[in-house]
């Protein structure tokens, strides 16, 4: 703990790897602290998903993606950040997680526990906080959210063959996940969401697909919809015409993810009430607390279609222009 470094950056996605090479690139003494394995939200991100983008906005540290197909695919991700890890020899501390923070700028202290249970701290003169909001789902408060068989995440319509599945959400999760189950042998996906009819920010290619799916009753939608209990076997629904219960055998909460704020708040951050958006400085992106730096989608609070890994990736050096000598 006597060690004190220049920089500790709290998550190693995109944003948190692109922050260290600049750091790197300074000869800072700094680590990076990751509570999961690199880049832990597009692991966990659905396992044949498709960026939205092209290989060469998703380029960090000016390392060149190379892909065969027009638009990277999540294990391309994968492979491209795990390369970049390691060309530029970044020091990852993965699998511990960030208790809390204390201290002030010129020394924090970062409070740690790993995989063991074993408790560390480590001093450092600044922090960079690039947790992303992915590990956060928006929960719905309801009773039985957490049965074993529900779900915030997914990953594979393998494990749901022949079963019967909800869907709850409107936007690009919810729409991936349904086509697929779908396409996959799930022997019903009945889709729920608050909403009229599916977010016009469902990606271009995928939006007139679970439309025609819906239409063709080959999908079961609920629109204008609220899911408000959810049973061993059955989903109860706040429907137009009155609550409505259907058998489910799997329920998936695909209702979108927000910034860890609790965390946030507890370092001392000022968090948005209604747009959970942390306060910070949009010129050098520090935070309302001096030496606690912000990069990547934890910017973004509830507003998650804002900031990506095409813009995020150039926090760091945003961040690192404006760092005190």
């Amino acid at each position: 703990m006597d060690h004190l470094h220049d920089c500790i950056i709290i998550g190693a996605g995109p944003a948190g790897l692109a922050c260290g090479i600049e750091a790197k690139k300074r000869n800072l003494d700094f680590l990076i602290i990751e509570k999961g394995t690199v880049c832990d939200s597009i692991y966990h991100y659905p396992t044949h998903m498709t960026f939205f983008t092209t290989s060469e906005l998703l380029e960090i540290g000016g390392v060149p993606m190379v892909v065969s197909t027009e638009k990277p695919k999540r294990v391309d991700g994968l492979v491209y950040y795990r390369r970049v890890a390691n060309e530029f020899q970044l020091p990852i501390k993965d699998y511990e997680e960030v208790l809390g923070i204390s201290g002030q700028e010129g020394d924090f202290r970062i409070a740690t526990r790993d995989r063991w249970a074993v408790d560390h701290c480590y001093r450092s003169r600044r922090i960079i906080i690039a947790t992303g909001y992915y590990a956060n789902p928006n929960r719905l408060g309801i009773p039985g959210e957490d049965l074993p068989h529900v779900s915030h995440y997914y990953l594979d319509p393998h494990p749901y063959f022949r079963k019967k599945v909800t869907v709850v959400g409107g936007k690009n999760s919810a729409a991936i996940a349904a086509l697929e189950l779908y396409r996959n042998g799930a022997a019903e996906v009945r889709l729920v969401h608050r909403g009229p009819a599916m977010s016009s920010e469902v990606k271009y290619w995928i939006l007139p697909d679970i439309n025609n799916r819906i239409k063709n009753g080959e999908i079961k939608a609920h629109f204008n919809t609220r899911l408000i209990e959810i049973r061993p076997q059955e989903v109860v629904l706040a429907t137009p015409q009155g609550t409505e219960v259907y058998t489910s055998d799997f329920v998936l909460l695909l209702t979108g993810y927000q910034p860890d704020v609790q965390f946030l708040r507890k370092v001392g951050i000022e968090v948005g009430e209604e747009d959970l958006a942390p306060r910070h400085n949009p010129e050098t992106l520090e935070s309302n607390v001096k030496g606690i730096y912000l990069a990547g989608a934890v910017l973004s609070g509830r507003n998650t279609n804002e900031i990506f890994i095409e813009n995020g990736r150039f926090h760091g050096s945003q961040i690192f222009k404006h760092w005190p000598r």
